[in-house]
């Protein structure tokens, strides 16, 4: 890739940054269909995220960032407008920049879960979800979810309350998905999804006992980096089907190429 003063330029914040694989992505597509634009990672940490955002303001050739953990909620503060999806979901996972420096956030987690799920023959309809993860994906994929026409979804937080507040936020908005909070038997259901950290690092817990399921169940897990999680492994060795991140990570790309020429 050559980089030069009239590529387009574009970031993806982070703390940390060793498991950001959407720079790599966003590049490859970028590339594909002939566009000029680059992206980097961006090393973050929250007490900067400000400083950093209003020096993205004033980068001339900057189109736009991603955004993942652990700025995703936080960004939407900084921002001068967010999409009614955005709003809707809480949190914000793309910003484009426009040419006076105004910064539009929106977030293309949900799309782009149920556009993974569906490129590997699945939908969310009608089935028994248990969603691991409150943060600012797990709010993305639990509203995708319940907006998919879900039976049931739970949610399994670490923070308690944390979850049972985001179970009632989507309860209200789909009442007719069957929403809550709190631990649950995984082989209970026939889609978990993981949306926590657990297993972008080797020596992870996991996040959630799957030592009961049957090979029906289907386990989607959000993390791209690896692209083989521990709970994938463990969930095949049990002859379930299992999508990884990077299906998500996929379906956004064509998203991103939109979101930025508006």
């Amino acid at each position: 890739m050559e980089i030069t003063g009239h590529s387009k330029i574009m970031f993806v914040l982070a703390d940390p940054v060793d498991h950001v694989r959407a720079s790599a992505v966003l590049n490859a597509y970028f590339s594909g269909i002939g566009e000029d634009v680059a992206t980097s990672p961006l090393a973050v940490l929250p007490q900067d995220l400000g400083t950093v955002v209003n020096a993205i303001r004033l980068m001339g050739n900057v189109v736009g960032f991603g955004v993942t953990i652990p700025h995703k909620v936080a960004i939407m503060q900084l921002l001068d407008d967010v999409t009614d999806r955005a709003g809707m979901i809480g949190a914000v996972n793309f910003v484009r920049r426009c040419q006076d420096g105004r910064l539009v956030g929106d977030n293309l987690d949900a799309p782009g879960f149920l556009a993974g799920l569906s490129a590997h023959g699945f939908s969310a309809a009608g089935k028994r979800v248990l969603q691991l993860g409150a943060g600012g994906a797990g709010r993305a994929t639990a509203l995708a979810v319940a907006q998919a026409g879900a039976a049931e979804l739970r949610i399994s937080n670490r923070d308690q309350a944390r979850g049972h507040a985001l179970a009632v936020a989507v309860q209200a908005l789909f009442p007719a998905t069957q929403v809550s909070a709190g631990p649950a038997a995984a082989e209970a259901f026939d889609l978990i999804v993981n949306t926590t950290p657990l297993g972008m690092k080797a020596a992870d817990a996991m996040p959630v006992d799957i030592s009961n399921i049957t090979s029906s169940t289907v386990v989607y897990d959000i993390i791209v980096n690896p692209p083989v999680t521990r709970l994938m492994d463990a969930a095949r060795a049990r002859g379930a089907v299992t999508i990884g991140g990077k299906a998500m990570l996929d379906a956004q790309m064509a998203l991103v190429a939109t979101f930025i020429k508006r």
